[in-house]
């Protein structure tokens, strides 16, 4: 070690401050990320659901979502559609991802779900904030 690093003359550096200043480089770089996901994700949703129709297309169903941003900036969810009679969240579900929807605006869509059978019956929709 140069002269300016290691005033005291000591052999090396203590462990302790060794994993000290990793420790804190760790945790200055979590906090760093946790912002920048913070400041990328702001005014992006919440978004709400509607399940519009359900069609059979066997051996899956067709079921037709509109999906409506209350945010301030374009960005996409995922909704976990589901029967509305058994809204357990061990129930069997479908997750499908909209597209980008826009500020302020809705946007529907149709997927096929085959996580929930043929046969057609009342679903509910339920859309996760990013």
């Amino acid at each position: 070690m140069c002269e300016r690093c290691n005033p005291l003359g000591l052999k090396q550096p203590a462990s302790s401050q060794a994993h000290g200043t990793v420790f804190l480089g760790i945790v200055i770089a979590v906090v760093g990320l946790a912002l920048l996901g913070r400041f990328a994700m702001a005014g992006i949703g919440p978004f709400t659901g509607q399940v519009v129709s359900v069609v059979s297309d066997p051996p899956n169903l067709v079921v037709t979502l509109t999906v409506h941003n209350d945010g301030s900036r374009v960005g996409s969810t995922t909704c976990r559609v589901f029967d509305a009679a058994d809204s357990a969240q061990g129930s069997a579900s479908a997750f499908v991802v909209s597209p980008d929807v826009p500020p302020g605006g809705s946007i529907s869509f149709s997927k096929q779900v085959g996580e929930l059978g043929t046969a057609i019956r009342s679903l509910q929709v339920e859309c996760s904030q990013p």
